[in-house]
């Protein structure tokens, strides 16, 4: 009851009315030495049983790191050690984080050099993305915790640290929109299949960039033009992404065999054309040529042999004019008047079945003419 009559006692007086400045003196002198004002809202006894000074300050101003180090080891701990264990345990866990980040890299590119037990994780290269962006967000919360626990020990409230905070990346959100619409779309390339780190895409918006994908972060899209630059675009200015499947466009190109050539040495002749342009333009052609067989057309009698190139999107130009002019002029040794008509180049071609119009069977009632 003694306690509850202080409390009551200074509450009103606080407020403007009630007990005077002396009358709560007097009420708080029969509480004697063994007992401290910890504040005029809450009046807690607090035995003073030969406890020294650095304990008493220790058991009125407690930390979360402070009651933790005494829960681990039993003994009291001083501010000075209570900041080196934050920073100890805020470079323990940064370190960690990066061991995990660099480990899960190389797992990613071993897993692409080689298969291995891990394929079924590392398959999409949007892995590599991933971790980036999770050990970040471990990394930046960590810190973040640890300046408000080192805030603590210096007397500032964890709870309105937390508070303030939230408070301020409000504020900062509402005056950044553009930042947030960047992190939001970042979040729907990263976790979507729009696109992956080193697919072949166009992307359109304010401008439109051809490249290859580096990288996906919350902030920019990274990729890699035809000049080898290196183009940042803002995530919110992202409006179509188009795909180019296998990482580059195809180009068809069907030369006709000339008439009473030999199959087999205008076979070797495009092939040796053909692979002498990939030697010579490896920058555009992305890989060996893929030279088919003769074909012939139904129904017309010509021959024809197709090559596939793996080209960088949007330079066709080379397969339409220098392969072409180098493949007629190769095939002028078999006939003197090929022209550019006998190179058609197409850029889709796709495996459908062929069906061969024949002409009707003569009626057995009537005989064929």
């Amino acid at each position: 009851m003694l306690v509850w009559r202080v409390i009551r006692c200074l509450r009103t007086w606080d407020g403007g009315s009630g007990c005077e400045t002396r009358d709560a003196a007097a009420i708080l002198r029969p509480l004697g030495r063994n007992t401290v004002l910890v504040g005029f809202r809450d009046v807690v006894p607090i035995p003073m049983t030969n406890l020294p000074p650095t304990a008493l300050l220790a058991r009125v101003n407690e930390t979360i790191v402070g009651r933790l180090y005494s829960h681990l080891t039993g003994h009291e701990s001083s501010t000075g050690r209570r900041l080196i264990l934050i920073l100890a345990l805020a470079v323990f866990v940064h370190v960690a984080v990066n061991v995990i980040r660099r480990l899960s890299e190389w797992i990613v590119n071993k897993s692409h050099a080689q298969r291995s037990p891990f394929d079924f994780v590392t398959r999409q290269p949007k892995f590599v993305t991933l971790i980036w962006l999770i050990g970040n967000t471990v990394t930046s919360i960590m810190y973040f915790f640890a300046f408000g626990l080192a805030l603590e020990e210096f007397g500032v409230n964890l709870t309105a640290y937390l508070a303030s905070a939230s408070i301020v990346g409000l504020a900062i959100s509402f005056g950044s929109q553009g930042l947030v619409q960047d992190v939001v779309i970042g979040l729907t390339l990263i976790f979507s299949d729009t696109m992956d780190v080193g697919d072949m895409v166009e992307v359109v918006g304010t401008a439109t960039v051809v490249g290859r994908v580096e990288d996906i972060g919350l902030r920019f899209t990274k990729l890699i033009n035809f000049y080898n630059q290196k183009v940042f675009i803002p995530n919110r200015t992202i409006a179509n992404v188009s795909r180019f499947p296998r990482g580059g466009m195809y180009a068809y190109a069907d030369v006709l065999i000339p008439s009473g050539t030999a199959p087999e040495k205008a076979a070797q002749t495009v092939e040796n054309v053909a692979k002498g342009m990939w030697m010579q333009f490896g920058a555009i052609i992305l890989s060996e040529p893929v030279i088919g067989g003769i074909e012939t057309a139904a129904g017309s009698g010509w021959a024809f042999l197709r090559v596939q190139f793996k080209i960088w999107p949007g330079q066709g130009n080379l397969i339409e004019t220098t392969f072409r002019q180098q493949m007629v002029s190769a095939m002028k040794i078999f006939d003197p008047n090929y022209s550019d008509w006998q190179v058609p180049v197409t850029y889709r071609a796709m495996t459908a079945s062929k069906t061969v119009m024949r002409p009707p069977e003569p009626s057995p009632d009537k005989p064929a003419d």
